[in-house]
């Protein structure tokens, strides 16, 4: 099955983007309550729970937070490893 390198350098494009706030929030929460926890100062952080499983004040995501996350990343790993493949492909025909 061929695939078209336009449509998918597209997809990978539009999902970069889209996708680098959420994974950033997630990974400076979660990495900052491990530093709370770590110091024993969890019970003051625990607001930072709530934006990393998705609760930003009235709007509550966290039923679906984390499986738009988790495709997001889905969709660029596979998205970027198959144009991985496909310049690896390029340079090895070349050789």
């Amino acid at each position: 099955m061929a695939i078209n390198k336009a449509r998918l350098r597209h997809i990978h494009f539009w999902f970069a983007p889209i996708m680098f706030f959420p994974l950033l929030l997630t990974a400076i929460t979660g990495s900052l309550f491990q530093v709370a926890v770590a110091t024993g100062k969890a019970e003051q952080y625990l607001w930072l729970l709530d934006f990393h499983r998705g609760k930003f004040g009235r709007i509550n995501l966290e039923i679906v937070y984390p499986l738009l996350n988790a495709f997001g990343v889905l969709m660029l790993v596979i998205t970027g490893i198959i144009m991985w493949l496909q310049i690896r492909h390029k340079v090895r025909r070349r050789h």
